[in-house]
């Protein structure tokens, strides 16, 4: 059992705080302070937000072994086949591919079998009361995880669900796709038709609403997420291309002045790109660029690294299908 500390009722500050919070929602004071009173402030989950030792190395090969294993591809085949036709719609609906959904339900929890035992009262609130101080921003991320408690207690009154019931990960998103509270709110969708949005059990909710999300972080259809790319160091303005990180800023043109080799595909595209930079550890780093819908699945999590294991992951299930009777291989 994680050690906690005392109840959230104890401390009158935020006790105070709860009672502005449920004027502001339009919510009732004394369940709101019911439901923050109960919480208790977790260190487990303090620690797991504090940031790792600065220079720290990052390593995409490490990175890339966490998520894309036997284990994780074997239940992405099995959650496809399971969901092939809500997949296929997801797709045809939105233009977001059905690997794409795939990497990201895989990386987030392995497809609903690791969703998260924290109680999401204890992590939020644990979050915005007792954020670890030594964070750089520890106060932008204090104030950003009390936006996702009001988002929370407004979505369990809305829903009439128990605040104190849900479980999800230490900062507290929730259900298969590891949603935030805020974000549950704006790009859930109730794919299956049943007048609920059930993102911890109906496995059409969370294809249709990963597909939402993505859609209004303007997925475009058709366009690949990377190319390869390689360089002509006698002209690399590497530095230049690096600036604006994972942003997509050049046309494909411009990087090729700036002394990156692009193939026919790559230099071929009418959108922007971005150089985006892996580091390997003590080995040299892998480069690629990305394009929009890239930068798309890094809205999702902002990590180069993470968008490259999802895109990585849906790759590797798909080619992992069997395909289906009558059809070859």
């Amino acid at each position: 059992m994680a050690t906690t500390g005392p109840l959230y009722a104890t401390r009158p500050e935020i006790m105070q705080v709860a009672d502005d919070l449920a004027q502001r929602r339009n919510l009732d004071p004394a369940w709101v302070r019911q439901a923050i009173g109960q919480a208790r402030l977790v260190p487990a989950i303090q620690r797991a937000s504090t940031p790792p030792t600065v220079g720290t190395p990052k390593n995409w090969a490490v990175y890339r072994s966490r998520f894309i294993d036997p284990i994780r591809i074997k239940a992405g085949v099995q959650f496809w086949q399971d969901n092939r036709a809500t997949l296929e719609r997801a797709e045809r609906e939105t233009g977001v591919p059905a690997q794409i959904i795939v990497g990201i339900i895989g990386v987030e929890t392995i497809y609903g079998q690791q969703t998260g035992n924290y109680r999401v009262i204890d992590a939020l609130s644990t979050l915005a009361f007792d954020f670890p101080a030594a964070h750089p921003r520890a106060a932008d991320r204090a104030k950003f995880f009390l936006s996702e408690l009001e988002a929370f207690l407004s979505l369990t009154a809305r829903t009439n669900t128990d605040p104190l019931a849900l479980k999800g990960s230490y900062a507290g998103a929730m259900g298969l796709p590891q949603f935030m509270p805020s974000s549950w709110a704006k790009y859930a969708v109730d794919f299956d038709g049943d007048s609920r949005v059930d993102l911890f059990h109906s496995a059409a909710d969370v294809i249709g609403s990963v597909a939402n999300y993505f859609v209004t972080f303007k997925w475009q259809p058709g366009q690949p997420t990377h190319y390869p790319v390689q360089f002509d160091l006698a002209r690399l303005d590497r530095a230049t291309l690096l600036a604006p990180d994972i942003l997509p800023t050049f046309s494909a043109q411009a990087m090729q002045d700036k002394g990156v080799l692009l193939d026919t595909a790559a230099a071929a595209h009418t959108g922007k790109l971005a150089l985006v930079e892996l580091q390997n550890g003590a080995d040299a780093p892998l480069y690629i660029a990305g394009t929009d819908n890239f930068y798309a699945i890094t809205r999702y999590n902002w990590s180069s690294y993470y968008a490259l294991a999802v895109i990585e992951l849906g790759q590797e299930v798909a080619a992992a299908l069997p395909a289906p009777p009558g059809v070859p291989k």
